[in-house]
């Protein structure tokens, strides 16, 4: 009886591993159909040239330059933000606070994690109003979108580098204090090099939550059309949004051809920076073995 359960729990995950890379293998042959066809440099540089929109000589408004950088710009503001606060948190639960202060940040940050998307939106406006109450100079921008998205990806970070750090074994922690490590010297040298894997899962999550969400930035600053942003306090444009606005308002069938294609180019953005991260895991995790 035992042996036939295990039999059919292994066919089960095996199923379920299979339906989710059939789903996401749909996802991305429909998107290569539909938007291949639309990627080229007219799709992303419009009718400047290649050279004038690269050096910044003139405004790109008819290609998806501008809201691939405002995309790329978007996750550096979020995870800047966000990376240090969920580091600290998680190493803080994982490591160093007593039963009733776990517990009650452990809630805390569940909660947040719940928070939908477009409440976090709404908080970056009212503190937009805020701020512009107090300094009429500031409105909804780069920044405030940032600062919101950073805020929607913390709780991913926090329990990432706190479930990486509370799953090591129990013996690491007890030979580097028979070896007479104190508590920071055991997390700087033993734990951490062994949970970056777990850690930087997390940042990967983080990164690919802020570049796809649409109703924060819709609230704190995107618009349609702006350019290359030239402040922190710019509009900007980004390729949710116009993924979005192109699908619920294109007029013809070209029109929607591009949005597939901005969809691609969004996901290929999102490849490109989890190789990277991957990357930088591995290099990471190397020069903190060394030491």
């Amino acid at each position: 009886m035992t042996r036939l359960f295990d039999l059919l729990l292994y066919a089960f995950t095996w199923l379920c591993g299979l339906i989710l890379v059939g789903a996401f293998g749909t996802l991305v042959v429909f998107l290569l159909i539909n938007g291949l066809l639309a990627l080229d440099f007219e799709l992303i540089f419009g009718s400047t040239a290649i050279g004038d929109a690269l050096f910044l000589k003139r405004v790109v408004i008819d290609g998806l330059l501008p809201a691939i950088v405002g995309t790329c710009l978007l996750i550096i503001i979020a995870l800047g933000t966000a990376l240090p606060l969920g580091l600290g948190a998680g190493i803080y639960l994982a490591e160093y606070a007593g039963k009733i202060s776990k517990s009650f940040f452990s809630l805390i940050f569940d909660l947040l994690a719940g928070v939908p998307s477009i409440v976090i939106g709404l908080f970056g406006f009212s503190l937009t109003l805020y701020l512009h109450k107090h300094f009429t100079s500031i409105m909804p921008c780069l920044l405030i979108s940032g600062l919101a998205l950073g805020l929607l990806v913390l709780p991913y970070l926090i329990r990432s580098t706190q479930t990486a750090l509370e799953e090591l074994p129990t013996t690491l922690r007890l030979t580097a204090a028979a070896l007479g490590a104190d508590q920071a010297a055991t997390l700087r040298f033993v734990l951490l090099p062994q949970a970056v894997s777990g850690i930087f899962s997390g940042i990967i999550l983080a990164i690919g939550r802020a570049a796809e969400d649409t109703a924060v930035i819709m609230l704190t600053g995107v618009v349609a059309t702006a350019g290359i942003p030239r402040s922190l306090f710019s509009n900007y444009e980004a390729l949710p949004f116009y993924i979005y606005y192109t699908a619920s308002q294109f007029r013809n069938q070209q029109e929607l051809q591009r949005g597939f294609g901005a969809a691609l180019i969004l996901l290929i953005l999102c490849a490109l920076l989890f190789t990277l991260a991957g990357l930088v895991r591995k290099k990471v995790s190397k020069r903190l073995m060394a030491k």
